[in-house]
């Protein structure tokens, strides 16, 4: 159950150093948006150093430069590595973006010596265009296990407001929960919070996040994984009604029952497979 996805700016020594500490689920070095343009270089070396440190310790993945950003190739080629989990590919439009780097990415692998479709692509659905052939992306490659929502550029796109309460997000990530669904990969991750010392804000747009389907957050400071665990953390109320439902549901089996009434409601398959992904992250 991967609930944090931690940002840390590739050009910076002290977060980088940092981050080996940290109890996220994930760690996402960032070439794109936290390097300024004559940093790349440097970024790319440190990054690279860091990957080998972590040595499989926690999943890294590295968010490179969008194409056809110059960056782009040489960030592919330093970070298509053995010790790297997954791109982190921002800005994607296009199902096609998504066969090309698949292609670019199976190259490097032989020619790094990686173990062949090893690495893993999460995209980036930042724009009205992306969204709208999220379905196709989701769908493009293998190794496209799960998407991720870029909220800050998406309403930039579309000439939304930001709001505390998130309507103007509502209809892009349930489109990506169902798109997601749909093609038969795991759940989205949800965008930044950009108001880091905003706590209470925070649970209440992950907690958002998840009743819609997420079942992670994309974070941009370690305060935030505390919070971001707590929300994605299944409650002890919900594990005591799962265990009571799937009890309940396994007694009925054995009388050649299909459903069964638990406090007044209906328990079938699909209940019981929610009661069951309960349990299964209620121990993290």
């Amino acid at each position: 159950m991967l609930r944090s996805w931690m940002f840390v700016p590739g050009a910076d020594d002290r977060k980088i150093e940092k981050s080996f500490d940290l109890d996220c689920d994930v760690l996402i070095f960032d070439l794109e948006d936290a390097v300024a343009d004559g940093e790349k270089d440097a970024a790319r070396r440190k990054v690279k150093e860091a990957l080998g440190r972590m040595a499989g310790s926690k999943p890294c993945y590295v968010r490179i430069n969008f194409m056809p950003s110059p960056f782009f190739e040489k960030d592919l080629e330093w970070m298509v590595d053995r010790h790297t989990r997954g791109i982190v590919l921002p800005k994607v439009e296009s199902a096609e973006q998504i066969r090309l780097v698949h292609e670019l990415i199976g190259m490097l692998e032989r020619k790094n010596g990686v173990v062949p479709d090893a690495l893993e692509l999460v995209p980036m659905i930042e724009t009205a265009r992306g969204l709208h052939h999220s379905y196709e992306i989701a769908s493009a490659s293998p190794r496209v296990r799960r998407l991720a929502f870029g909220s800050l550029d998406f309403c930039r796109d579309i000439g939304a407001a930001p709001s505390d309460d998130g309507t103007e997000l509502l209809y892009a990530r349930s489109m990506l929960v169902v798109n997601s669904r749909a093609a038969g990969i795991e759940a989205p991750i949800d965008t930044v919070f950009v108001r880091v010392k905003d706590e209470a804000g925070l649970i209440r747009e992950a907690g958002l996040a998840r009743q819609l389907g997420f079942r992670g957050k994309l974070l941009i400071h370690p305060a935030q994984i505390g919070p971001v665990h707590a929300v994605f953390r299944p409650s002890g109320e919900e594990v005591q009604w799962a265990r009571f439902v799937l009890s309940a549901y396994e007694k009925a089996l054995q009388k050649g029952e299909a459903a069964v009434l638990v406090d007044g409601s209906m328990v079938d398959l699909p209940v019981v497979e929610r009661a069951r992904k309960i349990l299964q992250y209620g121990g993290r």
